[in-house]
C-alpha cells in the first residue's frame, strides 16, 4: 500500500507520519511538507497512490485544491483530510473523500480510516516483495508481512549487514558490533555461526535468502535484492528523507553513528 502524507507544519507531519507508520507498518509512506514536493513525487513515480492524508490549510494550494487535482488524474485514490478545523467538513464532501480526521492524529484514527477506505486497494505490497524498514525500529517485510526471527541476534545481524550497504564483513567485525565486549574466543565464534545459520534459515523460510551473500568467512547484503528506506534516502529520494525522524534502527547501539550521520546530512539539505 502506498500512502501520501502532506502537512506544511513539520511537527504535525511528524505526528501524522508516526501514526501512519504505527497503524500500517508495511506501507510505503511518502511524506512531504510542501505541495510542490508532493506533486513532483507523484509525477515521477510510476506506481499509483492508494491513500493521501492531506492537511487542508496550506500556503499556495490548499489540501482541498490538491485533492481535486489528484482525483482528476486518479479517481480511485482515497483522500483523507487531516485538519484542526471542523468548518471545512462540508466543503470537503465535494471531493468525495474517504475520511476526515481532526488533529492531533493518532494511530487508532489511522487504523479506522484504513479499515474503511472508500476504494480498498487491490495491491498490498510494494514493487519489490522484500522491504527493509530502517527508520525507527528495524523490520524486514516480505509480501507485506514482518519476517519472524527465532533469535534477536539473528535479526540484529541482518540489520548490521544492511547498515553496511553491501560491504563484506568478517565474522570478527560482526561479533564486535553485536556484542561490543571485545570477546571473540572459540565459544563466541561458535555462537555467531549458529546465529548466521538461524538468520539464513529465517530468510529461506520466506523466500528471501538471496538478500545475503556469503563467501568463506565473509558476509554481505545484496542491496539490489530488496527495497529499503535508508538506501532510498541516501539516493536523494525526498519522500524517504522526509520519513527520517531522527531514529534509525533504534534498538541497536552500533547504529548510533549512522543516526548521527543521517541527522547531519539531512539537516544540511533542509537548510539549503
Amino acid at each position: 500500500m502506498r500512502i501520501l502524507a502532506l502537512d506544511d507544519e513539520r511537527t504535525a507531519l511528524n505526528i501524522l507520519s508516526r501514526a501512519i507508520a504505527e497503524a500500517v507498518p508495511d506501507a510505503e509512506l511518502l511524506c512531504f511538507s510542501t505541495v510542490t514536493e508532493a506533486l513532483k513525487a507523484m509525477g515521477e513515480e510510476n506506481a499509483p497512490l492508494d491513500v493521501a492524508f492531506l492537511d487542508i490549510e496550506m500556503p499556495g494550494m490548499t489540501g482541498l485544491e490538491l485533492a481535486h487535482l489528484i482525483k482528476t488524474h486518479a479517481p480511485m485514490v482515497n483522500i483523507v483530510f487531516v485538519t484542526g478545523y471542523s468548518q471545512y467538513a462540508l466543503e470537503a464532501l465535494s471531493v468525495r473523500p474517504s475520511g476526515y480526521i481532526m488533529k492531533p492524529v493518532d494511530a487508532e484514527q489511522i487504523r479506522v480510516e484504513i479499515k474503511n477506505l472508500r476504494h480498498p486497494p487491490s495491491r498490498t505490497v510494494a514493487d519489490k516483495r522484500i522491504r527493509a524498514q530502517c527508520f525507527g525500529d528495524f523490520e524486514l517485510f516480505v509480501d507485506g508481512k514482518a519476517v519472524p526471527f527465532s533469535r534477536a541476534k539473528s535479526k540484529e545481524l541482518l540489520a548490521f549487514l544492511i547498515d553496511r550497504r553491501g560491504a563484506s564483513c568478517t565474522t570478527a567485525k560482526i561479533a564486535d558490533a553485536l556484542w561490543e565486549d571485545g570477546v571473540y574466543d572459540r565459544a563466541r565464534q561458535k555462537l555467531l555461526s549458529t546465529i548466521c545459520i538461524d538468520m539464513q534459515k529465517s530468510l529461506k523460510q520466506v523466500g528471501a535468502e538471496q538478500i545475503v551473500l556469503k563467501t568463506n568467512n565473509l558476509l554481505a547484503i545484496n542491496p539490489e535484492a530488496f527495497d529499503c528506506d535508508y538506501y532510498r534516502a541516501l539516493s536523494g529520494d525526498v519522500a524517504s528523507i522526509n520519513r527520517f525522524m531522527g531514529e534509525y534502527m533504534a534498538a541497536y547501539s552500533w547504529a548510533e553513528f549512522t543516526t548521527g550521520a543521517l541527522t547531519t546530512k539531512f539537516s544540511a539539505m533542509t537548510d539549503e
